[in-house]
């Protein structure tokens, strides 16, 4: 008998893993009317977003494609409350979205260790909490594994796998000929600052030493914004779990010795004078490991083809991104970008075990061969993944389902609702309700409740009027409104340059002329929400100054003859753009 206490847990809902998916989990499936218990081995949520790794958040590549719902919401709190892109004020702010769900418990340096089973279902996971030497074990009907290295699967015996798949068993023209256990690697990244005067460096004795010939394809350039050292990547031929600790420690002898070479070599000193090493990663950020097994097994043909399945409930467009599992050591170049197609749909069902019936997975980690997951691996997609599983937790858990069973009962429900959160799902629209049907529009009634809150290639899906003029709502008679949803225009393709080069949201490096981040012009900034009561009294419901956010709901909470919207600013625009005004 252990002589540190227990602490128990029950739940609805616990998530395993606080990176992008687990955290986007917690969250849908809390403001979902769900008790959740989020379970995060480190001292901070994001994973490879947190400063802690430094990697910056990408998804789906063209215009309009950029990812909507919580991860948008993340992003917009960023630019306006961190405009340096400073990492520990990001940090703070997926801390917060998650502290104020009070459905949410946070349990953080928790350490998953074990799992109670009852059959084929898990019946609670155990935890060690190292800060406070407690154990924390949680009882749920329903868990997801968002991980990244599927911890739940050796624990549970759900099915999963490791490594490449032979070529011929899927189909797939870029795999290897032969199935192997190779991954992509890990890599410890790297951050730099522009200094007014020169700045000098000394390498540790251990460090590795680099001539230009040693650099093919990896020459560092700290002239482009998008230089992060992502090729400092090693493990992917070895074990990328097991091995983790010995790899961290080889990566910090190259990260070293490539700022050394940065710094010191004749052909780069000079003009890196003013350059100083910032942050140096101690924790490997890592692209690949164990993968859970579903009822589908998404592969690279099904990316190519578009993902035209009929339970999307998220979607991909990053190419699909082969690093060589040699990573740095690799003779050749350190990746190939393999085309995608973006947007592709991702298909529920390859985001729950086939095997174990209460486990969800969201992640790098979900049921897809790894030419597939070169292409989903990416943490805006990944976070899009982990608010599809928390959405469908809540759903689950309301009607006494198992993640299969939304997919057999609920399936439009479920999509319909992360429609309703503002998600985008290619191949399918939002439908406004019976109430938003029957109301007049004074203008823009037919795009606002097309339910499509985006424009796409050659379709305008939004409606632009003059600031200051009333967009109203009205119907014949009164009707009871519970509230009011808009969708706004916020920009996405705002890191798009003029050239067409698409950029990051923070930034890596941090040259002196680095540009501020700013809350995108297209948002309303003040606008006020009016009522005409059915005694005709008119009612200010909501007077706001100093909106950043793309998705509000204003409660109404009253039988009305009529809503206004009133938009007083921008951000910067000449005019007000909606894409949805709905109510419910």
């Amino acid at each position: 008998m252990s002589v540190f206490p227990t602490v128990e847990h029950k739940a609805d809902f616990c998530v395993v893993g606080g990176g992008l998916s687990g955290l986007c989990a917690a969250v849908a499936a809390a403001r979902r009317g769900a008790r959740v218990v989020l379970m995060q081995d480190r001292p901070m949520l994001g994973g490879n977003a947190s400063s802690e790794v430094r990697m910056w958040v990408c998804g789906a590549h063209g215009r309009g494609n950029r990812e909507t719902g919580i991860i948008e919401e993340l992003l917009l709190e960023n630019e306006y409350r961190n405009p340096y892109k400073n990492y520990s004020l990001w940090d703070g702010i997926l801390y917060e979205i998650v502290r104020k769900e009070p459905g949410i418990t946070l349990l953080l340096n928790c350490t998953c260790q074990d799992a109670a089973m009852e059959g084929r279902r898990i019946r609670s996971v155990t935890g060690w909490q190292m800060t406070t030497q407690r154990y924390h074990r949680v009882e749920a009907g329903l868990f997801a594994d968002c991980s990244g290295d599927s911890i739940l699967a050796p624990l549970t015996g759900a099915d999963w796998r490791m490594g490449r798949e032979a070529r011929r068993e899927f189909g797939e023209d870029i795999a290897p000929l032969e199935a192997d256990a190779r991954t992509m690697g890990m890599s410890c990244m790297i951050q730099a600052r522009e200094e007014t005067g020169p700045r000098r460096f000394t390498a540790p004795d251990w460090a590795e030493h680099f001539e230009p010939e040693d650099l093919p394809h990896r020459i560092p350039d700290m002239d482009d914004p998008m230089e992060n050292f992502w090729y400092m990547e090693l493990g992917g031929t070895r074990d990328t779990i097991g091995d983790t600790e010995q790899v961290r420690d080889e990566l910090l002898a190259l990260a070293y010795g490539m700022w050394d070479f940065v710094k010191n070599h004749p052909t780069q000193r000079e003009k890196n004078a003013n350059w100083e090493l910032d942050w140096m990663g101690i924790l490997p950020g890592k692209r690949e490991s164990r993968r859970y097994l579903g009822d589908v097994i998404m592969t690279q043909n099904d990316v190519r083809s578009g993902g035209a399945f009929p339970d999307v409930v998220a979607y991909g467009g990053w190419s699909m991104d082969d690093h060589d599992p040699e990573g740095f050591r690799t003779h050749g170049v350190p990746t190939i970008y393999h085309p995608a197609p973006s947007p592709y749909g991702i298909p529920y069902r390859s985001l729950y075990s086939r095997n174990v019936e209460n486990l969800f997975c969201a992640g790098r980690n979900i049921s897809v061969t790894h030419t597939a997951m070169s292409s989903t691996r990416v943490m805006a997609t990944c976070a899009i993944l982990g608010q599809a599983v928390g959405t469908a937790a809540a759903l689950a858990a309301r009607h006494g389902l198992t993640p299969r069973g939304v997919y057999q009962e609920q399936l439009d429900a479920l999509q319909q609702a992360l429609l309703e959160d503002d998600c985008f799902l290619p191949g399918f629209a939002y439908r406004p309700g019976e109430l938003t049907r029957r109301a007049h529009y004074s203008a823009g009634g037919g795009v606002l409740t097309d339910g499509v809150n985006r424009d796409r290639e050659g379709e305008e899906h939004g409606f632009s009027w003059p600031l200051g003029e009333a967009l109203t709502l009205s119907w014949e008679a009164p009707e009871p409104v519970d509230s009011l949803r808009l969708v706004m225009d916020s920009d996405l393709d705002r890191y798009f340059d003029a050239q067409g080069r698409e950029g990051r949201p923070m930034l890596h490096n941090r040259p002196r002329n680095a540009p501020e981040g700013r809350v995108p012009a297209t948002l309303l900034r003040a606008y006020r929400v009016e009522a005409v009561t059915e005694d005709g009294e008119t009612v200010c419901l909501c007077q706001e100054e100093e909106n950043h956010q793309r998705l509000r709901r204003i409660p109404v909470g009253r039988r009305v003859r009529a809503l206004r919207l009133i938009p007083l600013a921008t951000w910067g625009a000449e005019e007000c753009r909606l894409f949805a005004l709905d109510v419910r």
